[in-house]
């Protein structure tokens, strides 16, 4: 019986290590692209009568977890999602003082006003898991 106690109580060790391994390490502004992270990029922005939007889609975390605007113009944040239950569903951005819990499906227009150069704009679910940052140039 002990022997067994014993096997469980490593691979239960094992598991919560490898998990530490896996995901440890993450916050808000960790987007930082190294050997153990793949970051994406994508171009998911436009501009459209003088307004610049971005677009995301929440779900799972937040995809893109990158991306790049251009300083000086009104922007605007589009975030979609479809069937979210998870925590990106909750979006917090502190920069601008924005926190709600989102739509299970449907779309959310975040005002983030004129950003400036250099000012990088970030996101994070409720728990901390998952965040996106907007790269503004």
């Amino acid at each position: 019986m002990k022997n067994k106690t014993a096997l469980i109580i490593i691979t239960l060790g094992l598991i919560v290590g490898i998990g530490i391994i896996f995901l440890g390490g993450r916050n808000e502004g960790d987007n930082t692209n190294n050997s153990n992270t793949i970051v994406e990029q994508v171009q998911n922005t436009e501009i459209k009568d003088g307004i610049q939007y971005i677009t995301i889609k929440a779900g799972g975390g937040y995809s893109p977890r990158i991306s790049v605007a251009k300083a000086g113009i009104p922007t605007k944040l589009v975030v979609k999602t479809n069937g979210t239950y998870d925590c990106s569903s909750s979006l917090r951005i502190s920069s601008i003082g924005y926190q709600k819990i989102l739509q299970k499906t449907g779309e959310e227009i975040i005002d983030l006003g004129i950003s400036k150069t250099g000012v990088p704009i970030r996101g994070v679910c409720g728990m901390g898991m998952y965040s996106f940052v907007v790269n503004v140039e």
